[in-house]
């Protein structure tokens, strides 16, 4: 059971992933030419740093507790 959970979750965290570090189409202005903006705001890589961490975080507890809770003693 504490294996499907933890492929479930796993599925989870790939597609968050997955969707925050899809590419957003080019903005255009009126005139048609591309903003040349590039790359994300300091504060928007952070908080994507940080919630990539926490996922991680939160992957490696699910592990350590599944691993846990099927080796106690009953």
């Amino acid at each position: 059971m504490a294996s499907r959970a933890l492929e479930t979750l796993s599925r989870l965290t790939a597609l968050v992933v997955g969707f925050v570090a899809m590419p957003t189409p080019a903005v255009r202005d009126d005139h048609g030419a591309r903003d040349d903006e590039r790359g994300l705001s300091q504060s928007t890589e952070n908080a994507v740093l940080l919630a990539g961490a926490v996922v991680v975080a939160g992957i490696v507890i699910a592990a350590v507790r599944s691993y846990v809770e099927s080796n106690m003693p009953k």
